[in-house]
């Protein structure tokens, strides 16, 4: 007999001929489109650009559905008379004309909240400044080795409220969440975790504390079933524990624990009652850096209930590092080169230069998330050879490495550029034999480039076309 999501088919039922609004055409809204249509709802875009900067397949599909649009920097002044409200995670839910529509009767939602509301299987989410990433797509690989069908969503993968109809009570969804996701949420996922809380986004959040609050809504509302997962060598996630509503599982590599998940003198070990059991050797393991073997015992307890240890470690001693996450790209006259890309704060930076024992030649800088760089100017004077920097923060970070040489009574070559093929051609000069040069820019991407992504490819493509002396 055919399983009935009774929620998927209530909500389908209301959506009929309500007055849907959804805010923002980014990758995450623009299935919303094709599946209210297909709903008979009443759907109207809003979007701060214009309309030669959206997708032609959005613009094209709006015109065939014959949806209301507006836009432009007064697109949300019409933002009146709507049911339902979706936001994009861009937009602040305390935009004023969302609040007063709200005030006015209507639901706010999201494309993932509605996600995980209407989801009738089991759902894992992960949040956390550093190491989101990596750990989700481990947690992934770990729950379909074991066979079951699983969905990748949030922040990666595709965006799934357009599959929810697809989904049965024993399927898995793995959701990474940021804070712009999280905020407002009022519902948390079976089992969440959080990496770790350090300063990011706070060009965006009003305050650290907000941003602090945003992540905690991923435990917030789990019931004494939920399973939380935290960072015991976090001070902000360590407190955590004290406000879960369920089970706390706790991984660390700086303590050796009762209980939970441990990095321990390069061994990944479970501890059960001061009982420390070994598990898989670092050595073992692609992935590089303490970082990565953090995310590794971090996913190894997120799965603890649903996947066997046999099955979880045959996953991780075949997982390749993510795309743009301290990604080899080549090696070049004894010099490696490494993608980091997605490092987009000063504390990511510092667990990819903490991942090298080698001399580091550092290209550093990016948009302004009005973030502090003086906790990441110590590590830089003691493995960085030499400093290139490019983008809005490079003054920012000069001065907090130049504060510390100063201290230190250090010198190093430090180097302003202003473009991305200026600072391969002086890594190149800087770089000797048996050197790394990594690119791991500390900031944001959106000054010169369009996401990191873009901006990690744009690297490796200079990188890949530089020739090799040998060669020539």
């Amino acid at each position: 007999m055919e399983e009935i999501n009774e929620k998927l088919q209530e909500f389908n039922n209301y959506i009929v001929n309500k007055k849907v609004a959804i805010i923002g055409m980014g990758v995450s809204n623009i299935p919303l489109l094709d599946y209210f249509y297909k709903k008979n709802a009443n759907v109207t875009i809003f979007d701060k650009r214009n309309i030669e900067d959206l997708d032609k397949n959005v613009i094209e599909k709006v015109s065939r559905y014959n949806m209301g649009m507006f836009l432009g920097e007064n697109h949300l002044s019409n933002l009146k008379g709507f049911d339902i409200i979706f936001r994009s995670p861009s937009c602040r839910p305390d935009t004023k004309e969302i609040v007063e529509e709200v005030k006015r009767g209507a639901i706010l939602t999201s494309e993932i909240e509605m996600l995980m509301e209407l989801c009738p299987g089991k759902i894992i989410g992960i949040t956390g400044s550093d190491g989101k990433t990596t750990t989700t797509s481990l947690i992934y690989e770990i729950i379909k080795k074991k066979g079951y069908n699983c969905y990748l969503g949030g922040n990666i993968g595709i965006p799934l409220f357009t599959k929810v109809d697809e989904m049965t009570k024993n399927d898995i969804v793995i959701l990474e969440l940021s804070s712009f996701q999280l905020m407002n949420m009022k519902i948390s996922p079976d089992i969440s975790v959080i990496t770790n809380i350090t300063p990011n986004h706070l060009d965006i959040h009003k305050s650290y504390e907000e941003y602090i609050d945003s992540k905690k809504n991923i435990f917030k509302y789990q019931d004494e079933k939920g399973i939380l997962v935290l960072n015991y060598d976090n001070d902000i996630t360590k407190k955590c524990a004290e406000e879960a509503n369920g089970k706390v599982i706790f991984f660390s590599s700086k303590a050796k624990l009762d209980n939970g998940y441990i990095v321990d003198e390069g061994v990944i070990k479970e501890c059960d009652d001061k009982v420390r059991k070994h598990i898989l050797d670092t050595n073992d393991v692609i992935l590089r850096g303490n970082h990565n073997y953090q995310n590794i015992a971090t996913a190894i307890a997120a799965t603890s209930t649903l996947v066997d240890i046999d099955t979880a470690i045959k996953a991780i001693k075949n997982f390749k590092p993510v795309e743009h996450r301290i990604e080899f790209v080549r090696e070049i006259d004894g010099v490696k080169w490494y993608n980091d890309s997605a490092s987009s704060s000063p504390s990511r930076t510092l667990s990819g230069l903490n991942a090298f024992d080698e001399k580091i030649v550092l290209i550093a800088g990016g948009y302004d998330k009005n973030l502090d760089y003086t906790p990441m100017a110590k590590t830089v004077v003691d493995k960085v050879k030499a400093l290139i920097l490019i983008g809005q923060t490079s003054g920012k970070i000069y001065d907090a490495v130049k504060q510390e040489l100063e201290n230190e009574g250090k010198k190093m070559n430090i180097y302003m550029c202003n473009t991305l093929e200026d600072t391969i051609q002086i890594a190149k000069k800087n770089a000797s034999k048996g050197d790394v040069v990594l690119f791991s820019p500390a900031s944001a991407s959106f000054d010169m480039f369009k996401n990191f992504a873009d901006r990690g490819n744009q690297f490796k493509d200079l990188v890949k076309n530089i020739k090799n002396e040998k060669s020539l």
